[in-house]
């Protein structure tokens, strides 16, 4: 039997949020193991002056714990 953890992480893109989401994917997967999911949970953006600067992907991480 497995058991999943979830940890909820914000990446952060100058052009989209598809990229935001495999940024916050790729630094995840630098110190965690077994990644085996994410859930996108809502989007947004930073905006100065007026003009989106950033897209910013809120996800929920899914990995198999290993105690």
């Amino acid at each position: 039997m497995s058991v999943v953890k979830v940890i909820e992480l914000i990446g952060e893109s100058p052009d989209s949020w598809e990229e935001a989401c495999k940024n916050a994917l790729a630094l995840a997967a630098k110190s965690i193991r077994n990644i085996v999911g994410i859930d996108v949970d809502h989007f947004t953006c930073k905006v100065t002056d007026n003009k989106v600067i950033a897209f910013r992907a809120n996800i929920k991480l899914a990995f198999k714990y290993e105690p």
